[in-house]
């Protein structure tokens, strides 16, 4: 979110802001991937209208949701974050270091995937 953010409107300081609880499948709770969140973030911003009678763009924005988690999904199996980093991060009230290895190892292969993605569809 911060990467695109700024460059779609928003200042740096508010895309961080907007994206900080998103980590962790959404508020640490293992759902969908912060990696994923954040592209859809970026796409709205960048497709999304405030115009609620805009049915062309709410069309195309949910095209281009679409075609970004089916690739996503098709790199790395899930949008899920329990099942991308192989356990349930909702379930921990204190990250270990294991659960911290993992996530350091696995996480910035899906940024990069969601940021390699995004690119395509922007």
């Amino acid at each position: 979110m911060a990467a695109y953010g700024v460059k779609l409107g928003l200042d740096h300081e508010t895309a961080l802001k907007l994206g900080n609880f998103f980590g962790g499948g959404i508020g640490r709770m293992g759902d969908t991937c912060g990696a994923v969140t954040g592209a859809l973030m970026v796409i709205g911003l960048k497709y999304g209208t405030a115009d609620t009678g805009n049915k062309a763009s709410k069309v195309k924005g949910y095209d281009l949701s679409k075609k970004f988690i089916d690739e996503f999904k098709a790199r790395n199996r899930s949008v899920i974050c329990r099942e991308l980093i192989g356990f349930d991060i909702g379930l921990k009230k204190d990250l270990d270091a294991d659960a911290w290895m993992i996530i350091s190892e696995r996480c910035p292969k899906y940024v990069k995937d969601a940021a390699g993605i995004l690119e395509e569809i922007l």
